[in-house]
């Protein structure tokens, strides 16, 4: 587990006396450990006992009483939704919702949004990533994407911004459509201005089949290649889909971007949860990954996310923003992810613990990191990986009595139980204060430009 040094190496954090649970691929897990961090990455594991012999750190942060663990990663989320949480339910109780969702109710709301709006919803929602312990977010594509980089560097959180893209449909606003020369251009040129980040970079975006054309697929496919990014989608999320791409092309969604040359592994398909058995072999051929939305997948149908993962398909966990189901927490859409998978594919064949809470904590650490193509850098504890690192309150009742570490942070930790948080080496939370947001400011600029923003949108959609 340890680096090999010839003599202490000098480091600028250790981390100490906490049971390191590393997600290694070994189920490696370190009782009384510690982790040693140079600049970004983690620069030795290993017992407490030895650290003293292998670094010299500059500062310390006592673990004792807590679980070390990777950050969890958050594949599909929509930054610009965060002011949404609750307000679909609210319709609800007043009226009839008209369906589909995201297109009678988010794609209005995000057209109204102006730059500050989605600056305080980054904010918002990034701050709320951090407090329950998640490092690394893929945005599913919204608008105004800097506003959103803007916000993740401010909060110091990892992730990928991208630009909500439209080049046909109806109803959609003037502000949200593009021609299909501009919808590339401009994703292109997101993707180069964030290029090289330290944490925030960008991805390109397509967001439906159903307001993209054929064209607009094979620009984004291509600029996809030469840029060596992905484009993040939503596919096989709804039988209107379904029905959209038999009738338009006489071929299921996964199929008729296989027909354009578009599902390769530069493809990020959120949801994925209404695949035939050849769309399952199309995945797994040509790889692209997937995202599983643990808390609102099942009401679309029964999610394959134990044959996917078993199939070796490159997927990882999200919550797809505060709008849909309210939490960003991805410790508490992994328990609905494993309860899901369990009625799904265990309990009709008498198959008892189909995948266990400690196999989905892989998808949404390891599972998350491969989806995003970072697995060589984030998604478990290991030497030379960047440093993205929950420290857990392991103290609570509901813990206790602790036999095994990976048990606890696989099946009672949520995430109002993570106590600090790491990001690239720089402690971003910590004793559950955030460091890098003035909560003050956030929650006055949020009385200040809510009530305004949803008078606007009540009336759009009355």
């Amino acid at each position: 587990m340890a680096g090999k040094t010839t003599g202490p190496q000098a480091v600028d954090l250790l981390i100490t006396g906490c049971d390191v649970v590393t997600i290694d691929g070994k189920n490696s897990v370190i009782r009384d450990g510690a982790i040693a961090v140079k600049k970004n990455k983690i620069a030795w594991i290993g017992k407490a006992s030895a650290a003293r012999r292998h670094v010299i750190a500059k500062s310390t942060i006592d673990g004792t009483g807590q679980i070390a663990m990777p950050g969890m990663i958050d594949g599909h989320v929509h930054t610009a939704q965060q002011l949404l949480r609750g307000k679909i339910a609210e319709i609800a109780n007043r009226r009839h919702v008209k369906i589909p969702i995201w297109k009678n109710y988010y794609i209005p709301f995000e057209g109204m949004l102006e730059p500050e709006d989605v600056y305080l919803s980054g904010l918002l929602c990034y701050a709320n990533m951090i407090s329950v312990g998640t490092t690394c977010f893929a945005e599913a594509g919204g608008p105004h994407p800097d506003e959103m980089g803007r916000a993740a560097v401010d909060i110091g959180i990892r992730g990928f911004v991208s630009l909500s893209t439209v080049d046909q449909g109806t109803n959609v606003p003037k502000s949200m459509f593009m021609t299909t020369k501009q919808a590339p251009d401009r994703n292109v040129a997101l993707v180069k201005r964030w290029k090289g980040g330290d944490r925030v970079q960008a991805w390109l975006s397509l967001r439906q089949i159903m307001v993209c054309t054929p064209e607009l697929i094979g620009a984004m496919s291509k600029s996809a290649r030469a840029l060596g990014v992905k484009i993040h989608t939503h596919l096989c999320e709804g039988v209107y889909e379904i029905d959209y791409a038999l009738e338009k092309f006489g071929k299921r969604p996964a199929e008729y971007l296989h027909d354009l040359g578009a599902l390769d592994r530069h493809m990020h398909c959120a949801h994925s949860v209404l695949l035939s058995a050849d769309e399952m072999d199309l995945y797994v051929k040509h790889r692209p990954s997937a995202c599983h939305c643990g808390f609102n997948n099942y009401h679309i149908g029964p999610h394959r996310l134990y044959e996917m993962w078993r199939r070796g398909i490159d997927i990882g966990l999200g919550t797809d923003g505060a709008a849909s189901w309210g939490t960003l927490d991805i410790f508490q859409v992994a328990h609905a992810a494993r309860i899901g998978q369990q009625t799904v594919a265990g309990t009709p064949y008498s198959y008892r613990n189909v995948m266990p809470g400690e196999e989905i904590l892989k998808v949404a650490t390891m599972g998350g990191a491969r989806s995003l193509g970072m697995e060589k850098e984030i998604g478990s504890l290991e030497v030379a990986k960047k440093a993205d690192i929950l420290l857990i309150d392991r103290t609570q009742l509901d813990h206790l009595p602790l036999y095994d570490p990976y048990f606890v942070a696989a099946n009672t930790v949520v995430g109002r139980d993570v106590r600090t948080v790491i990001v690239d080496g720089a402690v971003v939370m910590k004793d559950r204060q955030l460091l890098t947001v003035d909560r003050e400011e956030i929650d006055r600029r949020l009385a200040e430009r809510f009530p305004k923003l949803m008078e606007r949108f009540d009336a759009s959609v009355a």
